[in-house]
């Protein structure tokens, strides 16, 4: 695919090789998957299939940062102190989105909401958001129960995919005891409790 340059000033090849200089062989494997299936999403509902490879490629770009580099982030942007008594799993999105503006240069901000978004999901979201938010959870590298009824649910009804995602991530959660992230029960409440 080449970038029109209208949302990076580089093109998917310098991303893809920014990009997997900042994580892992397996994390990368998972990124190039959530760019797939992201592509694939967008084409099937009309999202933008630039900001789709764009947020796709950059979602994890923080995944492996320190602990220590998103506290310092949260602090020295100014995000919500509350932020600091979660953890990577919170963080990457949403501090990560931080991160990706500063360090690549992306300041459209429909594809930095989607990088913000990918874990939490949100009550309101955009087509692109919701692109996103599925393809991390339906990408060609997943596999666990039910993943394959996820997969043809996103091609079917992109908001029942949300749904669907929205709801078994929750009930992962709760049988983990895990806390939850206030975000995600306000997904859970729009996409789920009131379809």
């Amino acid at each position: 695919m080449d970038y029109s340059e209208k949302y990076i000033d580089i093109s998917r090849e310098e991303l893809v090789s920014k990009v997997q200089a900042q994580m892992s062989e397996k994390r990368f494997r998972h990124v190039l998957g959530v760019e797939q299936a992201a592509l694939q999403l967008a084409e099937k509902y009309g999202a933008s299939m630039e900001k789709a490879s764009i947020a796709a490629l950059t979602h994890d770009y923080a995944k492996e940062r320190k602990d220590a580099e998103f506290q310092e982030t949260i602090r020295h942007d100014g995000l919500d102190p509350e932020l600091l008594n979660w953890g990577n799993e919170i963080w990457h999105g949403i501090v990560g989105a931080n991160l990706v503006q500063r360090e690549l240069g992306i300041t459209d901000e429909e594809i930095l909401q989607a990088i913000r978004l990918h874990t939490t999901g949100a009550a309101e979201m955009t087509l692109l958001d919701k692109v996103i938010y599925v393809a991390d959870y339906i990408e060609p590298g997943r596999s666990f129960p039910k993943v394959e009824e996820a997969r043809k649910i996103a091609f079917e009804d992109l908001d029942m995919a949300v749904s669907y995602e929205t709801k078994h991530t929750l009930s992962y959660l709760v049988k983990k005891e895990a806390t939850i992230y206030p975000k995600t029960i306000e997904t859970y409440n729009r996409w789920v409790a009131k379809k």
